[in-house]
């Protein structure tokens, strides 16, 4: 039974999006390691920016350092 957990920023990802993201997931782990969509598990986790960091900084602090 695989079990893949996927994690992003929350910030304007649609549930059409995650919906997209879960079928190609299980899609590729029927396809390339022969198991069964029935039996895959897939967990998006949804992380504020401000709970996100690197380079120092929280996400947010970070994105608002960046050209638009």
């Amino acid at each position: 039974m695989p079990f893949v957990n996927v994690r992003i920023t929350r910030d304007g990802v649609t549930r059409e999006q995650k919906a997209q993201v879960i079928a190609e997931i299980t899609e590729t782990l029927q396809r390339v390691l022969g198991k069964a969509p029935e039996y895959a598990h897939i967990v998006i986790e949804e992380i504020d920016t401000d709970n996100w960091g690197y380079a120092g900084v929280t996400t947010t602090e970070y994105r608002k350092s960046q050209p638009s």
